[in-house]
């Protein structure tokens, strides 16, 4: 059955903890809501689990609100065992147990629940493994038996990871919904590009008219011209306003060669090199403006060395701040 929550607000005396969050979560899916620490993740769970009371707006199933209290089984709730008094004693053996003991609650919730599971950070005594072992199970049991399963976490690497759809909350309101690889490949605003993993955020000025396919800017470190992906003109922003300019890593390219001009060249220092596996971290100097690249291997690199750094105009995103 879908849960769908609309408007709901939350304040703690007169500080406002959450403010008109809506979204649906469908039955048979895992539906992320993600944010930093103390943006209202747990609050909303405590909300639809019947914990806390809000101060506006309302959530049904399927059309009909649930039962008064909340009090069967239907919308079954999982706390990190990690905010029990438990674990601030667990050491070694005991912190094994904690995780059998989250596990078995875990499965025991979803085994139990007539409508939704609710997730709180549930997963964080896990390694990765245990985790894609344990989520496994629950995607079947919401899709054998049409649970909707809400999960929040302030760990976007477990969005991308095991959730259908995500719903952003910061600062008391929800600021983007979609998919996963949605808000991964298109944040809305720079407020959730750095909650979503890193991100060189360029702050710069549109030098270009509103009307040009590829609208050019001026970076206000290091001076550099750029072209960026066309959007809406009212992400284009005033032209004599500031606006930032948004690109992952891994799509920036690093080259010592020849290379073409339209993917916005230009000449860099590395840095700084931070091995991280199959990935290696490379930060650039571009004259003031900083960058950060990933590269598969590193071969040839040492810090110093001057290079040319390629930011493809389709890559580049035009943010809001």
């Amino acid at each position: 059955m879908s849960l769908t929550v609309s408007e709901i607000s939350k304040r703690f005396g007169s500080n406002w903890i959450l403010r008109n969050v809506s979204f649906v979560a469908e039955k048979g899916s895992v539906t992320g809501i993600f944010g930093a620490n103390g943006s209202g993740k747990s609050t909303l769970l405590r909300l639809l689990a019947g914990l806390e009371t809000s101060n506006g707006g309302s959530f049904s199933v399927n059309g009909s609100a649930p039962a008064a209290s909340n009090s069967t089984d239907a919308f079954v709730y999982v706390l990190s065992i990690p905010a029990s008094p438990f674990l601030q004693r667990a050491l070694g053996k005991a912190v094994n147990d904690a995780a059998k003991r989250q596990e078995e609650a875990i499965m025991t919730a979803v085994n139990g629940a007539e409508t939704a599971v609710l997730l709180d950070d549930a997963f964080c005594l896990f390694d990765d493994e245990t985790k894609d072992a344990i989520f496994a199970n629950v995607r079947r049991a919401a899709a054998e038996r049409g649970l909707t399963v809400v999960f929040a976490t302030s760990d976007f690497n477990d969005v991308l990871a095991y959730c259908d759809r995500v719903t952003v909350i910061a600062n008391r309101y929800v600021v983007q919904e979609g998919t996963p690889e949605e808000i991964y490949d298109a944040p809305e605003n720079c407020l959730v590009a750095r909650l979503t993993g890193r991100h060189n955020l360029i702050e710069a000025r549109r030098l270009s008219s509103n009307k040009t396919e590829l609208p050019e800017f001026h970076t206000i470190a290091g001076e550099h011209r750029l072209h960026a992906h066309r959007g809406s003109k009212s992400e284009l922003g005033a032209i004599n306003q500031n606006v930032w300019l948004a690109i992952r890593p891994e799509q920036l390219s690093i080259s010592f060669g020849a290379s073409f001009p339209e993917d916005n060249l230009i000449k860099a220092a590395i840095a700084g090199i931070k091995f991280l596996g199959p990935l290696t971290l490379v930060d650039l100097d571009a004259g003031g403006l900083t960058l950060q690249a990933y590269v598969p291997r590193l071969i040839g690199l040492n810090i110093g060395d001057e290079c040319m750094v390629g930011l493809p105009p389709d890559r580049i995103r035009i943010l809001k701040s």
